[in-house]
């Protein structure tokens, strides 16, 4: 079957990937697995370390401690790629690595044992960028620091690091610095149905993908398998783009976080027609200053799963507010966002729908494109309806949901 994408040179960005022939909105482009991946350390203890399958009484690897899986099926599946990293876990008990770290060092192990997979990626590890030239001195000694923590991990299991890794591994690889910036530059979220951050993995082909604010690809995963569908007619010849971040958000905060995160200013369309911007920012400006300053506190109390706090404090800004500042602005969509979640978790549900249903105009407006999260938000009202007995809203929700597909 031929390939529906190529690489190529894109003018101003450098390398990256184009359809080879007309793709259509929704069509799968590309799946792909891991060279290495890892569940995220914060959810060590749900999900399964091979599968990356949630599970409640998951059995936990009886040597470091510290993996888990759903059954000894995955616990056999996941041996190969695991036995390396057991001992490894093993000699710094009780600490734990960072997830970039281990991401590394799941990375070693591969390019040690190379498989044939590997050898047919469009894009290597070595041509992947470190931008370390490009990075301040303070974020180079926080990876520095990193680097030194990668190197004692291995000393159980690969001793003679740096020696082992000039004989197999790339140029641009073979120093523990450079490595673990090309790990954190260019590693992808693995995350579940509900868009939940699960893991990391590392992709190569697919890190040829170039950015834009709105993209024509969207990358979804089933477990660790990473799927990209066109969100767009897509053009032959015309390149694939994703988003590295979360673009619901103002144009000035999306180009800091792509400088800060991934080191270059994005002139795409949308970021130079400040399109939304207006919106995002509509209403009494003393008003929603209140909502975006109370941001922060808010999603602490979320983490702490403080729901009592959360939703009294929401309910409060939002009635301050009023209609002095519409649905569409960001700040009072997020705060809405965060009363649902409160919500949910409280079993509030009649009042939990009246929220969902509210954001989803707004929604809407935002992702004019079919999105996974603008598909997520649809499918928690359409559950809510369908509980509480509104069949023909929860049918108009659910149809919605498939018009994105």
């Amino acid at each position: 079957m031929t390939p529906m994408l190529e690489r190529f040179i894109s003018p101003g960005k450098g390398n990256g990937l184009r359809a080879t022939g007309r793709i259509r909105r929704g069509e799968l482009v590309i799946s792909a697995e891991p060279l290495a991946c890892c569940v995220s350390n914060k959810l060590a203890r749900e999900v399964c370390h091979h599968c990356f399958t949630r599970g409640e009484s998951l059995l936990r690897c009886s040597q470091c401690k510290m993996a888990r899986y759903c059954n000894t099926s995955c616990q056999k599946q996941a041996w190969s790629g695991h036995k390396r990293e057991c001992k490894c876990l093993q000699s710094l008990l009780p600490r734990l690595p960072t997830d970039s770290v281990r991401l590394a060092a799941r990375l070693v192990f591969a390019l040690l044992s190379p498989s044939k997979s590997s050898s047919e990626e469009l894009y290597t590890l070595d041509e992947h960028e470190s931008h370390l030239s490009s990075m301040s001195e303070q974020k180079k000694q926080g990876l520095s620091q990193l680097a030194s923590m990668l190197e004692l991990y291995l000393q159980q299991e690969v001793p003679d690091l740096v020696q082992e890794m000039e004989s197999a591994l790339p140029p641009s690889c073979r120093e523990p610095l450079s490595l673990i910036a090309k790990v954190t530059c260019n590693c992808f979220t693995i995350s579940d149905g509900e868009l939940q951050e699960i893991g990391a993995g590392l992709y190569p082909s697919l890190s040829l993908l170039n950015h834009d604010c709105r993209p024509n690809c969207v990358m979804v995963f089933e477990r660790t398998k990473l799927q990209l569908r066109a969100v767009r007619d897509i053009n032959p010849e015309e390149e694939l783009t994703i988003s590295y971040i979360e673009t619901l958000s103002l144009t000035e905060d999306r180009q800091r976080q792509l400088e800060e995160q991934y080191h270059f200013t994005c002139h795409c369309q949308r970021c130079d027609s400040r399109d939304k911007d207006e919106l995002m920012l509509s209403g009494e400006e003393a008003k929603w200053r209140l909502l975006k300053d109370t941001l922060q506190k808010l999603e602490g109390l979320k983490a702490e799963s403080n729901w009592e706090t959360v939703l009294k404090s929401c309910s409060h800004l939002l009635s301050s507010v009023g209609g002095e500042v519409p649905d569409e602005n960001l700040y009072k969509l997020r705060v809405t966002d965060i009363a649902l979640d409160a919500l949910i978790h409280l079993g509030r549900w009649e009042e939990a729908m009246r929220y969902g249903v509210k954001t989803l105009p707004v929604y809407r407006q935002y992702y004019p494109d079919p999105h996974p999260v603008h598909g997520v938000q649809l499918m928690r009202v359409g559950k809510l309806q369908h509980y509480l007995e509104h069949i023909e809203d929860a049918l108009d929700t659910f149809k919605q949901v498939l018009s994105l597909s």
